[in-house]
């Protein structure tokens, strides 16, 4: 089974190749990614419009050389998938349009993949993990833990209550005036600096529940930052050092009460903890993860850090799972802006 899979939720303009063998095997015949993060850089951030537009201008020319790099041809596709939610509304309409388009002029089946399923499912592609798994998801835009009991059956353990982390290291980058993307920014600055010189908040960390909060250290890391005006090179250091020390005390705390919860939900199963998203990509955080996991005496996966950052390749491999599962959807599929993983239509899909 070989689908085309496109990916236009955000800043990435993103179509791939995937073939998946009967026995559930992957394997990623294309993966091509444009950034627009030149675009986007004179305004700190991503501005959806000019996201959307960015697509239309590149995404048939990614689509064209996703399907070259292949080695197939469009007739010898099995199925489109695309991204219908969650994310910015405008380029995930350009890109589900995009794949309503192809299915209906080639017959094709079309897969309206949900975003985080695709992070959700990528370690069956690159590992070949069997359900079920523990999934922490640390992106821009999302920060949570998700039971992956299998292909539809998500359980969410525990979420952001206000930003992601993503966002919280670029919003601190932004404050400091180290440019866009933020996060390997921060990092890099965070290698040079003093951990130890600022004691930063870890919210949430005292409490039982598995749930996440930056907006508080986002705030401390401002004040403190104004507090010692004008900024040296080594204030800058030791704010990014001190806040990604209070960042890795946090998700690390979090992944061992999660992975507790694991062993004592599911005493049967083997742990695992898979990493997704662009925070992924962190070491001091992959470390602290690493840690944990042998703590733990759990298995962590962490896929190829262009898989865990948003890529199409994600996209293809959830619509051949769903379609190995016999699962397609009509013409009529909406774009949506926000779509739990764990929400009663992924389930009663699944169920279907």
């Amino acid at each position: 089974m070989r689908l085309l899979g496109i990916e236009t939720s955000c800043d990435e303009t993103a179509a791939a190749v995937v073939e998946r063998d009967e026995q559930g095997h992957g394997r990623i015949l294309s993966n091509v990614v444009r950034s627009q993060l030149a675009e986007h850089a004179p305004y700190g951030g991503v501005v959806p419009e000019l996201a959307a537009r960015a697509h239309v201008s590149h995404l048939d020319r990614i689509i064209d050389r996703a399907i070259t790099e292949s080695g197939l041809s469009l007739n010898e596709i099995d199925g489109i998938a695309a991204t219908a939610g969650p994310g910015l509304i405008g380029g995930v309409l350009v890109g589900l349009t995009t794949a309503k388009a192809l299915a209906a002029a080639l017959g094709k089946p079309l897969v309206a993949v949900n975003h985080l399923e695709g992070h959700a499912l990528t370690a069956r592609l690159t590992d070949g993990l069997a359900f079920p798994y523990l999934l922490l998801l640390v992106s821009g835009g999302h920060s949570q833990f998700v039971l992956v009991r299998g292909v539809g059956d998500y359980e969410r353990w525990g979420t952001t209550i206000d930003d992601a982390l993503g966002e919280a290291f670029d919003k601190v980058a932004k404050l400091l005036d180290l440019g866009n993307p933020g996060g390997p920014e921060v990092e890099k600055q965070a290698m040079a600096g003093d951990a130890g010189r600022f004691r930063f908040p870890r919210p949430l960390l005292r409490e039982e529940r598995l749930d996440f909060s930056f907006s508080g250290l986002k705030t401390a890391v401002r004040l403190a930052a104004e507090q010692i005006a004008p900024l040296t090179p080594r204030d800058v250091a030791d704010i990014c050092a001190s806040f990604q020390l209070a960042v890795t005390d946090i998700v690390t705390t979090r992944a061992a009460a999660a992975l507790a919860k694991f062993r004592a939900e599911l005493p049967d199963a083997a742990p695992t903890l898979v990493v997704a998203g662009g925070v992924a990509a962190n070491r001091a955080i992959g470390d602290g993860l690493r840690r944990v996991a042998d703590e733990a005496g759990a298995r962590l996966v962490v896929p190829p850090i262009p898989l865990c950052t948003d890529n199409g390749a994600m996209v293809a491999w959830a619509g051949a799972e769903r379609m190995a599962l016999g699962e397609s959807d009509g013409l009529d599929s909406s774009a949506r802006a926000r779509w739990p993983l764990d929400s009663d239509d992924m389930r009663r899909r699944h169920a279907a």
